[in-house]
């Protein structure tokens, strides 16, 4: 009898994640219950018939009869129903729990505020270069646990901070928090306690990959039998090195490749890689297949993408900047012949933003605000606009445009005070690039 046969498990959240869950459970034998605080989830549709749901709010009855709650990422342990259950002892985990309970193949486990879907994405390219099936999932693409419905090798999965805070039985092969900068400030009582809820990614861990250049990347010492390798500019087992002028990632005293050779662009890039290959190497994948799926790989979608080039102008999609440290990222090393017209703004999440202030009060850097703190980040700078749109801003900016300027979307805030995902934010910022 497996460990969910005839037990009472209440799932909160519908979607996509929360019917990979119904799926697991059924095929468990659980006896499931589906709660979802929106009135019309998404996905409802798809649920069985025979299975019990309750929407618009949290039924207190439910959970406290249950067994098991699996919780959705979105929502937080400390809510007060959730933590009614935990005092009548109600076990609370997430699917990420669920799915490292069952898996029995290697995971490489991603976290960090910014850079871990690119990081996600460059590792299993990687091990798809050596032969490899490999799964990827978690935050990105599919729910973890549909990945079991197939025989995988190996399993790299890009997980939030959210779905950290209730799993319990991660043992990754090799893991990483790539960085730390404030994020979901809204959900957390400070960066310290959004830095512990990333930290737990390490826990028997094998392999932690560090970023020297963020000491709060590094473990406090749990972990004793881990063994623990750094990423940095400079300084660090993985690293950049320049000779003759060029610059060239390098793995310890072996180069990886010469910055030129591979797509992506961006010191912020560059980081990027040399955390993925400290990951593949830590799962014995090896330098040539390394090497393979770097020269090949093109990047993600709105994360520092050229959407548009034209007249000596290019318009970069970096939609996915949704907090200050990504933004951050990009503009840190960023070289701009002519003028760099940068868009910022949409829904800060409670963010501080002023540690932009010293890289955008640059006089050839011009920003153009809007939506819901775009008030508040126009303040950070003398040389800025406000707006109510992204389309208003662009509209604005276009007559001023000159050969050598770069247009910039990497917007330190959230889309969905105006768009329905980062994505149509990106979606729309592209297509008004291309308005003539």
């Amino acid at each position: 009898m497996n460990s969910y046969q005839n037990k009472t498990v209440t799932i909160i959240g519908l979607g996509k994640t929360g019917l990979s869950c119904v799926d697991y459970l059924q095929t468990q034998q659980a006896n499931i219950r589906v709660i979802d605080t929106r009135k019309n989830p998404v996905g409802a549709d798809k649920l069985s018939k025979n299975i019990s749901l309750h929407t618009g709010s949290l039924n207190q009855q439910w959970l406290n009869e249950s067994d098991i709650i699996v919780i959705s990422p979105g929502l937080a342990v400390k809510t007060p129903e959730i933590q009614t259950a935990l005092s009548a002892g109600v076990e609370v985990v997430g699917d990420i729990e669920l799915f490292c309970r069952a898996a029995t193949k290697p995971i490489v486990a991603i976290t960090g505020s910014n850079g871990k879907s690119t990081v996600t994405t460059l590792v299993y390219e990687m091990a798809k270069a050596t032969g490899l099936n490999v799964g990827m999932g978690g935050n990105i693409g599919v729910p973890a646990l549909s990945l079991l419905n197939e025989d995988y090798d190996l399993y790299v999965l890009e997980l939030s901070s959210f779905q950290l805070e209730t799993t319990y039985s991660l043992k990754a092969a090799a893991a990483t928090v790539l960085n730390v900068t404030e994020d979901h400030m809204d959900r957390y009582v400070g960066l310290d306690d959004y830095r512990q809820a990333k930290l737990r990614i390490y826990h028997h861990a094998e392999t932690a990959v560090v970023n020297n250049e963020d000491k709060l990347t590094f473990g406090e010492g749990e972990n004793q039998g881990t063994k623990v390798v750094s990423f940095a500019e400079h300084n660090a087992d993985y690293y950049i090195k320049a000779e003759n002028g060029k610059p060239y990632l390098m793995a310890k005293d072996e180069v990886i490749l010469p910055c030129d050779e591979i797509m992506l662009v961006g010191r912020h890039n560059y980081m990027n890689v040399l955390a993925a290959t400290a990951l593949a190497q830590a799962v014995g994948i090896d330098l040539a297949a390394i090497r393979t799926a770097l020269r090949q790989f093109k990047g993600l979608d709105h994360r520092f993408q050229l959407a548009y080039q034209a007249n000596g102008v290019r318009w970069i999609n970096d939609s996915k900047a949704t907090n200050v440290g990504s933004t951050v990222a990009a503009l840190t090393g960023l070289f701009v012949e002519g003028k760099l017209h940068l868009l910022l703004g949409g829904d800060g999440k409670g963010a501080d933003f002023s540690e932009l202030a010293a890289l955008i009060n640059q006089p050839h850097i011009i920003c153009y605000c809007f939506g819901r703190d775009g008030a508040e980040l126009a303040k950070l700078s003398s040389q800025s606009y406000l707006f109510e749109t992204m389309e208003n801003a662009i509209d604005f900016l276009r007559p001023m445009l000159k050969a050598g300027d770069m247009v910039l979307l990497s917007p330190a805030c959230a889309s969905l005070d105006q768009f329905i995902s980062f994505e149509k934010r990106g979606e729309e910022f592209t297509r008004l690039a291309q308005l003539n």
